[in-house]
Parts: structure tokens; sequence; C-alpha cells
């Protein structure tokens, strides 16, 4: 059964509007004011309900070298092979950040710890996720998500997609005009001008009232399992959003409602100890534990946001970290965060679309 309105926006349209936000300013809204004046248009635009986030000025981001050492490998005391072996890494997920490099006798070396040379053949440097999520100004009208696969939409709800039908590549915003469960049994959203993509191919974030422990003025962030999403709010207003990586079935993040005790701009993480998915990080960048030795914080080392990927705490990119870390900073509470699992059917309740929604 059909509870969302639909609306022919084309999804071309909805893709280059949000490429070229906030650079370019949203159009006046003008009306005629009368038959001798004439149309008349307001003084200051209105501003886009999503905007892309602006790098923060002291962000340390941009001049961070992340590496992954490879196993077993020696770390030496000078860029020298006779300088002495500080110490051998061993085996696992190890990371570390490249603080300089020398050429010395023809080879490459990396500088990681004060006193520690890696041979530049010994590691590989990493590219950070470059997804950010998104700045939120007036409150959504309604759901919105990303692409979490790169896969074609279709032109009708359960259907396979026709042969000129376009791949929308991953991490491609949209907003859900409409939703139906089809005959195959999945949910299917309207993502815009009758566009459908199934459910497991997306991650959606839709606006929920604070936790009752939480103030109407007091920061707190919602973590959502089922969908691999976050949101940031204050009170009940939503004011920034994006995707997550919690943790995988083996080491779930739990669930509840938490608060941040610690926090830290860099800091190292281990764990798994004499295990095969032994792992030991340096830099952790915009850590904010909540959980026991669970936090939310930037993860360098991969790009899977949008599905499980950690040992239980919430991996979100880099940039949203920061983000939620500077903006949290100022809060007049300790961060609250909400970690839930919500139901996918709950949009089939909540919206009534003769009153719920509006034309774009």
């Amino acid at each position: 059964m059909r509870r969302f309105l639909r609306y022919s926006i084309p999804l071309l349209v909805i893709a280059i509007i949000f490429a070229i936000w906030p650079d370019t300013a949203s159009a006046a809204k003008c009306f005629i004011q009368s038959d001798e004046i004439g149309h008349v248009c307001e003084a200051e635009p209105p501003q886009p309900v999503f905007s892309k986030p602006q790098p923060f000025a002291n962000s340390f981001l941009p001049y961070q070298t992340y590496a992954r050492l490879h196993d077993n490998i020696d770390v030496y005391a000078g860029p020298s092979l006779g300088s002495g072996v500080v110490r051998n890494v061993g085996d696992g997920f190890l990371y570390a950040t490249v603080q300089g490099a020398v050429e010395a006798e023809g080879t490459l070396w990396y500088v990681i710890n004060y006193g520690e040379y890696v041979r530049a053949s010994d590691l590989t440097v990493v590219d950070s996720s470059e997804f950010t999520g998104i700045e939120i100004k007036s409150q959504p009208e309604r759901p919105f998500g990303w692409m979490v696969v790169d896969y074609w939409y279709s032109n009708e709800p359960g259907a396979e997609p026709a042969p000129e039908n376009i791949k929308l590549p991953r991490y491609t915003f949209f907003e859900v005009y409409d939703a139906v469960t089809a005959d195959d049994g999945w949910i299917w959203y309207n993502i815009g001008g009758g566009r459908w993509m199934r459910q497991t191919y997306v991650s959606l974030i839709d606006p929920n009232p604070r936790p009752e422990e939480v103030g109407v003025d007091e920061y707190w962030v919602e973590i959502d399992l089922y969908e691999q999403s976050f949101a940031a709010y204050i009170g009940d207003r939503m004011v920034y959003a994006g995707l997550v990586s919690s943790g995988l079935n083996r080491w779930p993040t739990h669930e509840g409602l938490f608060q941040v005790w610690s926090r830290h701009d860099k800091t190292k993480m281990s764990g798994a100890e004499g295990k095969i998915d032994y792992y030991f990080i340096e830099d952790v960048p915009h850590t904010m534990f909540f959980d026991n030795d669970i936090a939310m914080h930037g993860a360098f080392w991969h790009d899977r946001f949008g599905y499980k990927h950690s040992h239980g705490c919430v991996n979100m990119p880099p940039r949203d970290a920061e983000w939620v870390y500077y903006w949290s900073a100022g809060a007049p509470n300790d961060l609250w965060v909400w970690v839930h699992t919500s139901d996918p059917n709950h949009y089939y309740d909540r919206y009534d679309p003769v009153t719920s929604f509006s034309g774009p």
C-alpha cells in the first residue's frame, strides 16, 4: 500500500542542484504585488535545506598522510638497514601516520614516529574516503539518503532496470517521494521522477524526535544500525547527517542511550591481540568515547560507509567525525548518543501523504 506522494522531479536535476550547493544561491521567491506594482521578489532568497559542509580552517586532515604497514616488517632507528631495529610490527591491520620522508643511499624512507623509520616498500599509503554527509539548514520534509552501491534505477517498483536506465554511482544523494512493498517482498523507494530503487541498495535517514532524557536544547547524535546512518540534532532539530560503519555481527555496537565521556583529537586504538584480526591504528582522528571503550571516530582506513565494518566502534568518514567533534565541543551538555535499530516499515505508519508532504 502506498503511503507517500509521488512527485516528478528529474533525478538529474536533483544531482546537479546538490552538486553546486552552496556555491550557487537559491532562486528568489517572486510574486505579484498588484497590477500597478507588478512582480516583487524577496530581498533574500530562501536557503537550501541541504548543503555541503565547509572545511574547518584549523583542520589537520588535509595535512595527514596515513599508511598501512606490511606484515612483519622491521622499524629502524634511522634511514639505514644498519641503523638498528627498533621493533618488528608483527602482523595484522597496522596503520601509522607518515611524519616525513627522506631518501638515503637510493632508498626512500618514511618517518612514522620520532626515531622510527620504515622503508617506503614496506608500507602502502592509503587514501581516506572523500565522502561527506550534509549540513541541514531546516527540518527535512521527507526521508533522504544515499546510494550504497553502484546500481541502475527501475521504472517500476520490483521491476528490472530498463536497458536505457543509467547506473547511479555509490554515494548519490536523493530524497524519498514514495515507498511501496513490491511483490519481491522488498521496500522500493521513489527517489525522484518515478525512478525506483530497492531498499538494499540505499541507506536512509528520517528525522526522529529526541529521546525523553535529552533536553530541548541539548546536543545528541542518532546512530541507526539498520540503515548504517547517523544524524546530529539540537533538541528536535536535525542539523547534520551522514553514513557510518558500526560493529560487525561478531562485535556488535550496543544499543542504548549514552553520553560521550572522553574526547581526543587523535588517539591510538588496538585490539584482538594474538588473533588473526589484530589491529593497531595510530592517530585515530576525532574520537568520542561513549560506551566504555566504544567510540565514534573518523576512519581513514576504509570506504565502506553504509555497511557494518568495525570491531564495535562507530566508524565515520573523517570529515564527518571532525564536524561532529567540533560542533559538539560547544554543546551545553555531554553529547548524547542514541544507538538503535530502526524498522524500515515505520515509514508507512509515520507519513500521511495527504497532510505530511508538500511539493518540492
